[in-house]
């Protein structure tokens, strides 16, 4: 399915009225290679509308809320219209549960897409023009579904006022009420354990109290139907309402043919191990629910807080930007910010996996940092929910605490859960092709008797019996609870996987290509050579260097402005103005008068940059047969020379590279803007056999599409400059992801800790998930398989129900073993980097 989805070019990006400008075409390029989306265009500008971006996608592949990422990291802003909303809600128990009111969402008006997961989580996205968030909400209530925040009303009227106050997401309930049914949170596991007894009742009564009325085991098992079928019974409505056929329905028809025959008690017996299927695989699920609500509750709820003079404790959602936190040794962390007086060690493994506390400093200069939040170094920089050290810590604070980096990664990991993988949505399909199918088996057994010599009961029992065993309720949650599973491990370990699409994807991978800068090397270069040219002094070429370099935020740029700095030992430096981005190639800008080029020696003699002279090359080939980083520097008609730097390669890439190789990544590249011999010197380095350099960002892009025609394809790095690599490949990883709300958007695959490291665990852990994944689709037709001759040859009722309900807990308690999965990089070797 297709869907058409149109946005204002202004509205998407403020400011910009051209559907010609650099900023949409990047969007474009971003969104035309991802999987899922179909075709991209501009629509042009027609009397009195603006011009639209119109995007083919495919919702299951890749929803709304994915495209709604993207977007706004390429510096946009969906427009107002268009709504989205989360909620962690009571009266989902399980995944057909899920896809029905999933399905009911989508039906209703103004819904533009609805996913729901077996653990709880609901995503809406709507046009407000033609519906409300306070409307969804009603249509929930009325289906028996109440975010959790909300105390569930005894019937809900249609059109009832307030549904009461919600939680922001990510942000604990505070507070202990719950719901989920008449009784509470365990309503089904109640009426499934009053069917069992009521069950047993009559079967004591009829076979053990002689001269019992036959009315009173009668009623027993009625009563019996009332409760099992219960929530079975109000399941089946809703997807009859939807023209659906599901596993629930089969399950009614089968209980009641079986009352229909005399045969009361096998007919409790089957709603009894039916419904305790569903309240057990409820139970089961909670436990992968709580792995992900654990997240949410490691932040505090109040912070020490000093103003204007005073200490005093605050709730932390009212913490504002700017506040001072006063952290006490071996206390919780309550926001994100830096550091600004004490020195201490803090436990980051609550949201970046880190296994060993980490040594924290103040920043040098506060005023810098508060100007410059994301540029703060990661020894500066600590996060919300993580664990102080013995030293007394004063942070400043970035972000609001909705919007720190735990309660993103429990927002996004919560999202992942209801977006479908590749074989959920298989299976999903299947389904929808097995019921019906089944249903026309079973009405074929009907008329066996007319074949065979047999009474019509005996024939009619069969049909009951083989419609048991051929539901697919192992099918329906062998794949959700694997995906759900494996999101909340990965989740424990500083990694954040958006789906179960990506998650399958990243565990059937054999190829990887790596960005250099910031991926395979530290990313902190710094100054090895300074080499002028052309009767220009070292102090002048510095000088010009620094001056315009402290207006970039590369980081070539920084280190040419600290290092630089260091060397000019406090002189004087000019100011320069007027920074233009030469994206992939260098920078331009005015100092005294005079325009200044710093960049790439094949930046020079193109596009109306003046061509280097012969002393200026030669300086450039001689530090590049040394291996270096080249910047070459000219002020107006001047050469004035070439700067060498160096970049560290990162402490146990080579380590993290062979663990990779061992889990079955077969190729591994290394792509770079570099010179080609200085990417075969960092590729040798850290162990790569191939390097890819002098690329230009859409060179980049390329390489990752023919890359993707031979094999699937991972593009690791920092989610900002190789954003729309990573959007053309399988799969986009971005590294440290704590620390950059792009690369938290832009990323299939987020690895929280600035760490190579913690790549081997999440492509062990999404091949082990693949694993379980078609372990439990292998069990579950295989059950169904051997049920279904079994039942024709005439297994009853009683065990084919006990076998079929046997392996839907078998399905999902070995999903539950993801949540034990070990980081066996936990113990890597710390590596070494270059000298």
């Amino acid at each position: 399915m297709t869907t058409k989805f149109r946005l204002d070019i202004p509205l998407v990006l403020p400011q910009i009225d051209a559907a010609e400008d650099a900023c949409v075409k990047r969007l474009v390029e971003d969104l035309q290679g991802r999987e899922g989306i179909d075709a991209v265009h501009v629509r042009a500008a027609e009397a009195g509308a603006s011009a639209q971006l119109c995007v083919h996608y495919d919702p299951q592949a890749l929803p709304l809320a994915r495209i709604r990422e993207i977007v706004e990291a390429a510096g946009a802003r969906i427009t107002e219209r268009f709504g989205h909303a989360l909620w962690q809600v009571d009266g989902i128990g399980h995944a057909r549960r899920a896809r029905t009111v999933a399905e009911q969402l989508r039906g209703l008006p103004g819904v533009l897409e609805a996913e729901a997961s077996a653990a709880g989580q609901v995503h809406v996205d709507f046009d407000r023009q033609l519906t409300s968030e306070q409307s969804i909400l009603a249509s929930l209530a009325d289906w028996g579904v109440w975010p959790q925040a909300e105390a569930a009303p005894e019937a809900a009227a249609p059109g009832h006022g307030e549904l009461g106050h919600r939680h922001a997401p990510g942000e604990p309930d505070g507070h202990g009420h719950a719901h989920g049914g008449l009784l509470g949170p365990n309503t089904e596991m109640i009426f499934a354990l009053s069917c069992g007894a009521l069950l047993g009742l009559g079967v004591l009564i009829e076979k053990l109290v002689a001269g019992a009325t036959g009315w009173l085991p009668w009623a027993c098992f009625a009563l019996a139907y009332g409760f099992g079928g219960f929530f079975t019974l109000r399941e089946a409505l809703d997807n009859l309402r939807l023209k659906r056929f599901e596993i629930d329905t089969l399950m009614l028809v089968a209980a009641a043919g079986a009352a229909a025959l005399g045969s009361w008690a096998e007919g409790a017996l089957l709603l009894f191990l039916f419904s305790l299927g569903h309240a057990l695989e409820h139970y089961a699920m909670g436990r992968a629910k709580r792995a992900i609500e654990a997240l949410a509750e490691l932040a505090p709820d109040t912070a020490t807080v000093r103003r204007d003079g005073q200490t005093r404790e605050i709730a932390v959602e009212e913490l504002r930007v700017g506040d001072i936190v006063l952290v006490r040794p071996n206390e919780r962390l309550s926001a994100d910010g830096f550091i600004v007086k004490g020195s201490s060690t803090i436990n980051q493994a609550p949201v970046t996996g880190e296994s060993i506390p980490v040594d924290k400093r103040p920043v040098e200069d506060a005023a810098l940092a508060r100007a410059r939040p994301d540029g703060v170094k990661s020894a500066a920089r600590v996060f919300a929910g993580t664990i102080n050290g013995a030293g007394a810590l004063e942070i400043e604070v970035t972000r609001r605490s909705t919007d720190s980096a735990l309660a993103r990664v429990v927002k996004m990991v919560s999202e992942a859960e209801t977006r479908q993988s590749p074989t959920q949505r298989f299976t999903d399909k299947f389904e929808r092709i097995f019921v019906p199918a089944v249903l026309g088996l079973t009405f074929l057994l009907l008329f066996a008797w007319v074949a065979i010599d047999e009474p019509f009961r005996d024939s009619f029992y069969r049909a009951m019996a083989v419609l048991v065993a051929a539901s697919p309720c192992a099918l329906a949650i062998a794949t959700p609870s694997a995906v759900l599973s494996g999101i909340a491990r990965a989740a424990r370990g500083g990694v954040l996987i958006k789906g179960g699409a990506p998650l399958e994807e990243l565990g059937s991978l054999d190829a990887m290509a790596f960005d250099k800068t910031g991926t395979l090397t530290e990313g902190r270069p710094r100054i090895t050579d300074v080499v002028a040219v052309d009767g220009a002094s070292e102090e002048e070429l510095l000088t010009v260097a620094v001056a315009v370099e402290s207006l970039s935020d590369h980081p070539l740029a920084a280190a040419i402005a600290r290092d630089g700095r260091e060397r000019l030992a406090g002189r004087t430096e000019p100011v320069a103005d007027g920074l233009q981005n030469l994206i992939g190639r260098g920078v331009t800008a005015r100092l005294a008068g005079e325009t200044v080029w710093i960049g790439k020696a094949e930046m020079f003699g193109v596009e109306d940059v003046p061509a280097l002279g012969a002393t200026a090359q030669a300086a450039v080939a001689g530090l590049r047969e040394r291996g270096r980083t080249t910047m070459v520097v000219r002020q107006g008609a001047r050469d004035l020379g070439a700067i060498g730097l160096l970049d560290t390669p990162r402490a146990g890439a080579r380590e993290a590279l062979q663990a990779l190789r061992e889990l079955g990544i077969k190729r591994m590249i290394m792509i770079s803007g570099d010179h080609q011999k200085v990417a075969d010197a960092v590729a040798a380095e850290v162990g790569l056999d191939e390097a890819w350099g002098d690329l230009m960002p859409e060179d980049k892009v390329e390489a990752i599409r023919k890359l993707r025609q031979e094999t699937k394809v991972a593009m690791v790095g920092d989610g900002v400059n190789d954003a729309p690599a990573m959007a053309n490949a399988t799969v986009g990883i971005a590294m440290g992801a704590a620390g950059s709300d792009v690369a938290l958007e832009t990323a299939d695959v987020a690895l929280m800790a600035d760490d190579l490291r913690h790549l081997p665990f999440a492509v062990g852990l999404s091949r082990h998930t693949r694993t379980v994944i078609r372990q439990n689709v292998f069990v579950s037709l295989g059950i169904v398989a051997v049920l279904v001759p079994a039942t024709i040859m005439g297994l009853g009722i009683g065990a084919a129900v006990a076998v079929h309900e046997g392996s839907t807990l078998l399905v999902v308690f070995n999903a539950l073993r993801l949540l034990a999965y070990r980081d066996t990089t936990a113990n890597m070797p710390q590596g070494r980097g270059a000298t």
